[in-house]
């Protein structure tokens, strides 16, 4: 029997942790503990280790932009998830710069959280619809000196199976919905991502995304 997920939630509003704790923990997930403060949460997620922390931005002492450059330069094994209020810019390129693995809006459903704890737990990344189109825009503007990857997807030596795994991330499918659009383990798809990503030359998934959209792979 696996362990449950356990999640710290980083909120200056006790209120809005309380709602949270009651969505995550009736969804089987195990809130290890709280944090009301930027400081608190480096502090609590270095004691706590725990496998996710959804991390609000605006909060007194240190935001958490900064606390999530902490906890992700610490090497814990936490994932962060920043869960905000605020769709902007600023708040989700410095979130992705500082190392967090999610980005949510707190007027997601209770089921979207749930599904973010869950798809970042299992080392996958997650943004916000809202935000998917805003993330890939930026990065095609800086890819071309970035990463270009090869001009021809033929001449990556993808297998047709990496293609479809690559045509299913660029579609914001995580590891375990690839696995289940494709009828194999997630394992699997873990390895092709793997392989993909080395044949194509990107340092990360979203730069395969990127790839798969300027080529029209989508």
């Amino acid at each position: 029997m696996t362990s449950p997920i356990r999640v710290l939630l980083v909120d200056d509003h006790a209120t809005m942790r309380a709602g949270f704790r009651m969505i995550l923990e009736a969804s089987g997930i195990d809130v290890a503990g709280e944090a009301a403060t930027g400081e608190e949460a480096v502090a609590r997620a270095a004691e706590l280790r725990p496998d996710v922390v959804c991390m609000d931005v605006q909060m007194p002492d240190m935001d958490g932009i900064e606390a999530t450059r902490r906890i992700v330069a610490a090497g814990t094994a936490a994932q962060v998830v920043i869960v905000t209020t605020f769709d902007r810019d600023d708040y989700l390129f410095s979130a992705l710069d500082a190392g967090a693995s999610g980005f949510l809006l707190k007027n997601a459903g209770p089921e979207e959280l749930v599904g973010a704890v869950r798809v970042v737990a299992a080392g996958d990344a997650l943004l916000a619809p809202e935000v998917t189109r805003r993330v890939i825009e930026r990065h095609t503007a800086s890819a071309p000196a970035a990463f270009a990857g090869p001009a021809d997807p033929s001449a990556a030596g993808l297998t047709e199976r990496e293609l479809e795994v690559l045509r299913l991330l660029a579609r914001a499918m995580s590891n375990s919905e690839i696995a289940r659009e494709l009828y194999i383990g997630e394992a699997t798809v873990k390895t092709h991502v793997s392989n993909l990503l080395l044949k194509l030359g990107a340092r990360d998934r979203v730069a395969a995304v990127v790839y798969a959209h300027r080529h029209g792979l989508t």
